[in-house]
């Protein structure tokens, strides 16, 4: 059974200076991957601006910026497809389950979006299944293992993007 990743939502307080982030604000947040797990932080952007440039990027997998939603206001979801693709990209290659799982709901999301092509599967000789795809905008080739995920699975990691991004796809 794949791992399930446990990230939290948008954070009340700003990860630096433990100041309470009000509604409507905009805010850093940064995905920080671990041996196990991505762990979120959310930034107020006082204390975002005042790392020194470059300082940190390293350590974070990666980072995009956010607004703290108003009480009880119904959510808007805008995902930069850039974020999407760096995501899917940077996960390119991974052999843990969690990942590859991840990875292929993410190709999903970006062929729903016609950011991603299907062109063709082979077989392995272990027998997965994987993808050959291009990405529309580079012509990159992409290979995904496709994980023989069933609906609830899929449905599972689709909710777990869906926190990271504060939205639900």
């Amino acid at each position: 059974m794949a791992k399930e990743f446990n990230i939290a939502r948008l954070s009340s307080r700003c990860g630096t200076c433990d100041v309470e982030l009000p509604a409507g604000s905009d805010v850093m947040a940064t995905l920080t991957e671990t041996k196990d797990d991505f762990v979120r932080t959310d930034y107020c952007q006082a204390c975002w601006s005042q790392k020194p440039a470059g300082e940190g990027e390293s350590e974070f997998f990666c980072t995009w910026q956010t607004r703290v939603p108003e009480p009880k206001a119904r959510k808007k979801l805008f995902v930069d497809n850039d974020l999407l693709i760096n995501f899917f990209e940077r996960l390119a290659g991974a052999v843990e389950p969690a990942k590859v799982n991840f990875r292929f709901v993410l190709a999903l999301v970006l062929m729903r979006k016609r950011l991603l092509v299907y062109g063709r599967s082979d077989r392995r000789e272990d027998g997965s299944e994987v993808w050959h795809m291009v990405m529309k905008h580079t012509q990159a080739p992409h290979e995904v293992v496709d994980p023989k995920m069933d609906e609830a699975m899929i449905d599972q990691v689709s909710g777990q993007l869906g926190q990271i991004l504060e939205g639900e796809l």
